[in-house]
């Protein structure tokens, strides 16, 4: 049986020789739920946009659950689900058009597009809200409109760049919950966050990323037996904990 994202040695040179991504392999088994984390530039949306087709690939093999994301792109399109960091929407849209477009996209006939829209509305908490312009969402809303986006179309896998990013705590832990559910229920998750906490909650394995190279790739487990995640993160960019100094370090030696 084939893996959920199997990617081989991808390659990504943007125009000008600036390199997005260099030589890096991984693979997301089915049902994993997947941490990706990496600094700044380190790569981690150049490879979503080249999982989804947003990037042409320079060198290198993507495949989900074994379809070739290049050759066979449309096939692989329809089982991935992306809820981008950015609000990639037509902000005069309502929310109920927003998803209804989205599941014509991907060929969900008319009917079916209808009752999948209003189950998305009413799991999202958006039911009250569908009439309203995605522009006049709050940030929140917004946030559960582009996951529900997602998702319209029931793929198989869910790629989420920064889910939560401008959530009050609230919605983010109601964020993670409804993630587990669909992880529990067999989606397989691939998680690319800034909230290392939110990683080390939902994620049983993590890769991190620097300089646009795979730098550690490991359970959830092991990162907590070798230091915490946190410290892998800071090695794999390469720089040190900056630690606190308590009350009693702040004595003045000219005394």
């Amino acid at each position: 049986m084939s893996d959920a994202l199997s990617i081989s040695n991808l390659r990504k040179v943007y125009r000008g020789g600036v390199v997005g991504v260099d030589n890096v392999s991984f693979r997301v088994a089915r049902g994993d739920f997947f941490g990706f984390l990496g600094p700044n530039g380190a790569g981690k949306s150049t490879t979503i946009h080249c999982i989804t087709g947003i990037a042409t690939i320079t060198s290198g093999v993507i495949e989900v659950f074994g379809v070739d994301v290049v050759g066979r792109y449309r096939e692989a399109r329809r089982l991935i689900g992306l809820s981008a960091q950015e609000f990639n929407v037509y902000t005069f849209a309502t929310c109920a058009d927003i998803l209804d477009w989205s599941a014509s996209y991907f060929g969900i006939p008319k009917g079916e597009r209808r009752k999948r829209v209003a189950d998305m509305l009413e799991r999202f908490g958006l039911a009250e809200h569908a009439k309203k312009e995605f522009r006049q969402l709050s940030g929140g809303l917004k946030r559960r409109l582009v996951l529900a986006r997602a998702l319209v179309h029931d793929p198989e896998l869910l790629i989420l760049d920064e889910p939560t990013a401008g959530v009050d705590v609230e919605l983010r832990h109601e964020l993670w919950e409804f993630l587990r559910e669909l992880n529990r229920a067999g989606k397989t998750i691939f998680l690319t966050s800034h909230y290392l906490e939110e990683v080390a909650q939902l994620c049983r394995t993590i890769a991190i990323v620097s300089n646009g190279k795979l730098a550690r790739l490991a359970s959830r487990d092991d990162y907590l037996r070798d230091g915490g995640l946190e410290a892998a993160y800071l090695a794999a960019a390469g720089r040190k904990p900056v630690l606190m100094r308590s009350n009693d370090d702040n004595t003045d030696d000219t005394r």
